[in-house]
């Protein structure tokens, strides 16, 4: 909750959640509470999650990983982070990841300048629980794209496997 002097309150388990691409997004903050400084997203990613390679130009994204482990493509690197990893990538350097194992993985997501976060309100539907979603088909890429193009990020190419 914003307050009159700028400062934010948020309880354990509040913000608003989201069902996306069969991961739970809880947005934490945005840029309308932050003065567009940032964004704050909550993530819980089911085992496999991957994200086709995509760059974003508008912002950067800072991951700090609560649980789990996420392999990180970043230009020409690749990485793994585990809990307690922080992992920045810069816009306009193409990037991806997935979630190994056969855990979810649970993350912050900071975005810097805020407006990603709704990225992911237009392109997931409202939490019917919070909780992981039941499993779906693939996504609607028409939308993705149209999507991408308006939060001004590309995508490259394909995820880097298909989620198990």
């Amino acid at each position: 909750m914003a307050t009159g002097d700028g400062s934010i309150t948020l309880p354990p388990g509040e913000g608003k959640s989201i069902w996306f691409l069969g991961s739970l997004i809880t947005l934490k903050a945005t840029g309308e509470n932050t003065g567009g400084a940032f964004g704050l997203i909550e993530q819980v990613l089911p085992p496999g999650f991957a994200p086709p390679p995509h760059v974003h130009r508008s912002e950067d994204e800072c991951f700090y990983i609560l649980e789990g482990e996420i392999t990180f493509q970043c230009g020409d690197r690749t990485f793994k982070a585990e809990a307690g990893s922080l992992v920045l990538l810069p816009r306009d350097i193409v990037h991806g990841f997935s979630v190994e194992g056969s855990k979810p993985a649970r993350l912050l997501q900071l975005n810097s300048p805020a407006g990603l976060e709704h990225f992911f309100e237009e392109m997931g539907e409202p939490a019917k629980a919070n909780t992981l979603p039941p499993p779906a088909g693939p996504p609607d890429m028409e939308k993705l794209l149209t999507l991408a193009r308006k939060y001004n990020f590309e995508i490259k190419g394909p995820p880097p496997r298909e989620p198990s």
